[in-house]
């Protein structure tokens, strides 16, 4: 697929590829940044998600009603 959509970017104007090129390496800059983010948050939020478990078995918590479900 990526050997397809390059072939037919490499057939656009000169302006349009480089607008195509911005945005792809853009893309790949945000996955690559939000995959560290994750990565550095995933030991964080296992701790949050044990504390919030270990609040609802002591009975401590709430639940949430949306409006759908009245």
């Amino acid at each position: 697929m990526l050997e397809r959509a390059i072939a037919q970017a490499v057939c656009l104007p000169e302006d349009e590829q480089e607008t195509l090129a911005s945005l792809m390496m853009e893309e790949m800059e945000s996955e690559r940044a939000w995959d560290e983010s994750l990565a550095k948050s995933e030991n964080k939020l296992a701790e949050l998600a044990r504390q919030a478990k270990a609040q609802h078995t002591r009975g401590e918590t709430t639940p949430l009603v949306f409006p759908a479900d009245k």
